[in-house]
């Protein structure tokens, strides 16, 4: 379908769906030749595309690189959907369209040159064809080593590393006799865990209340995300669930965002 008819469906669209107002473009307030005039500023290389990365609206995780034509991206803002333009095949191609791995695009973003994008999403399921949650599970500096590197490891920030160490300590098997972790002796006993959490919070609150400086402010605060990480695990949530509900509160005053909320009898119900 021709790009500018994409953008007359998508006005239509605009009457009946709900898209976020925080939408870089706008786009309930935007007609065709406001999207046309922002394609016409992007720096196309001399085929007529750009880099076009996709990246998790929640965990900030870098899921695919490919390229996108002025089609493309038209068609993305349309259908919410990243779209690429495939140089092998000559064609546009959706992400998850023969796999049903759809990047479900929130947000684009183009940067200060003009001429590469991020679609800003959140993925259905897996994103790369091999089956991993990203494109990026191969550390360059690991490969350089002497050693063998087993397994594939994810591009993961601090907050993310962390998530995956405490899931092996769970996992972890005690030996009889053995000395367990301090993550594994929390994840064995609720009391402990619970406890942990009340007196880190404690002592994160001590630390306005006595005016401490911003170091141990961040050294109590990383004490609290810890424990409440492992607190996590032990409930099978995952952290990124924890970004998505709060995204979802943007924009909601804490009063009515109260309100939403499941009470614990239609919960149980």
């Amino acid at each position: 379908m021709p790009w500018h008819l994409l953008f007359h469906s998508f006005s239509l669209l605009c009457l009946f769906d709900d898209i976020n107002p925080c939408f870089l473009f706008r786009i309930k307030k935007l007609n065709f030749c406001q999207v046309d005039s922002l394609l016409d500023s992007v720096k196309w290389d001399n085929k007529g595309l750009a880099v076009a990365i996709a990246q998790n609206v929640d965990t900030g995780a870098i899921l695919m690189q490919g390229f996108a034509n002025r089609e493309a991206v038209a068609t993305t803002i349309s259908s919410r959907k990243a779209t690429f333009y495939s140089r092998s095949r000559s064609s546009l191609w959706t992400k998850g369209e023969t796999s049903n791995n759809f990047i479900n695009v929130h947000d684009v973003f183009l940067d200060c040159d003009r001429d590469s994008i991020i679609y800003l999403g959140k993925p259905d399921g897996p994103t790369c064809h091999t089956g991993a949650e990203t494109c990026y599970y191969t550390p360059v500096f690991d490969l350089l080593k002497e050693e063998e590197v087993e397994g594939n490891k994810l591009a993961l920030t601090s907050l993310y590393a962390l998530e995956s160490t405490i899931s092996q300590r769970k996992a972890e098997v005690v030996e009889e006799n053995g000395k367990p972790s301090w993550t594994k002796r929390l994840l064995l006993n609720d009391k402990l865990l619970c406890s942990k959490i009340r007196e880190e919070a404690n002592e994160l609150c001590e630390t306005l209340e006595n005016n401490e400086d911003k170091s141990r402010t961040a050294s109590e605060m990383a004490d609290v995300l810890y424990h409440a990480m492992v607190l996590l695990a032990l409930k099978d949530v995952k952290v990124e669930e924890v970004l998505q509900v709060l995204r979802q509160r943007f924009s909601k005053s804490g009063i009515e965002e109260k309100r939403s909320r499941p009470t614990q009898k239609s919960v149980e119900n």
